[in-house]
């Protein structure tokens, strides 16, 4: 039976390494190295997933074209990867992006194709009503998911990336999750933005700091989240990545800690390999660089909050009117 269902993005993409983002003027740039290959942050979590032993089902859009085919056979390469419920795009076109990442970490993506979703089916509706966890990528295909997980009880897993806390479009995911992920790099002022969540009603949200590892907020306080020790070849994913870990640790019935600390060692074992979330992540690797991840709890959060241009009660405001809207 499944227990974890997937939802959103499947692309195949093209990745371009440069040493730094191009400046906004003509001119030309060298590529250090790039490949094709399967990417989009829900394939990314759900093979990781997979790669854990959760069972997973991905439900993603493809088209009938030559990158779709590309796109199943990645996901399905060895008969090990997730079960796949692939639904037709409308426009016949599979999401396609060129990504630019620099030797920072900074990525520009370029879309080239971003189809369009049908409306989600009573297959669909059944697999998240009957899942142990939903996890809603940012897509319109999610949006009418949300309400669904949340009637059946079924608890909400949200990965907002790049959210500034104001943006329109991630609202109704944050209000949504009962686990919330985030990245730090547009955030004015990380602690803010996780005690609102968890304020609104979030169990557990984190932010993912790159190499300076996470800080995440629950009921109990805080958490700052070390890395592992691992050799960084290609950075992309990784926050896929530790989603993956932190929702099989949950599974598994550990607590906060612990599951952060093997969440961490997942993305860290992402950032050894070129591509998509870590297919080659197993449990016991996992537990083995989770032992060297430092986590430490304390009842206040570890940093002093900066200075921002919203507050935490304003925007605590703000996704509890976005969740009571139709």
């Amino acid at each position: 039976m499944t227990r974890v269902v997937v939802n959103g993005p499947a692309a195949w993409n093209t990745v371009v390494r440069v040493p730094a983002l191009p400046e906004p003027r003509p001119h030309m740039v060298l590529a250090s190295a790039h490949h094709d290959g399967l990417g989009g942050t829900s394939a990314g979590k759900a093979v990781t997933l997979s790669a854990l032993r959760v069972p997973t089902t991905l439900v993603t859009t493809v088209g009938d074209d030559d990158e779709g085919r590309r796109v199943l056979g990645a996901l399905r390469a060895g008969g090990t990867g997730p079960d796949v419920l692939a639904r037709p795009a409308r426009d016949g076109r599979t999401e396609r992006h060129v990504n630019l990442v620099a030797d920072d970490g900074a990525r520009l993506s370029v879309y080239l194709e971003l189809p369009t979703a049908p409306p989600p089916d009573e297959q669909v509706l059944d697999l998240v009503r009957g899942a142990d966890a939903a996890v809603l990528d940012l897509a319109e295909s999610s949006r009418p998911l949300l309400d669904v997980a949340r009637a059946a009880g079924v608890p909400v897993w949200c990965d907002v990336h790049d959210d500034d806390g104001v943006a329109a479009y991630p609202r109704a995911f944050v209000a949504a999750a009962d686990v919330l992920l985030v990245s730090a790099a547009r955030l004015a002022d990380p602690t803010a933005y996780l005690a609102a969540a968890v304020d609104a009603g979030t169990t557990l949200a984190v932010c993912t700091r790159g190499a300076r590892g996470a800080l995440a907020h629950d009921r109990d306080g805080w958490c700052e989240v070390g890395t592992a020790p691992v050799d960084v070849v290609d950075a992309e994913g990784a926050g896929d990545a530790f989603l993956a870990g932190l929702l099989r640790a949950h599974l598994a019935g550990a607590p906060h800690d612990r599951a952060l600390a093997e969440a961490a060692a997942t993305a860290a074992l992402a950032v050894t390999r070129v591509g998509v979330g870590a297919p080659h992540a197993t449990p016991q690797d996992v537990a083995r660089l989770a032992a060297a991840v430092r986590v430490t709890r304390s009842a206040q959060p570890p940093e002093t909050p900066s200075s921002a241009s919203w507050s935490s009660a304003r925007w605590s405001s703000d996704i509890s009117r976005e969740s009571s809207q139709p």
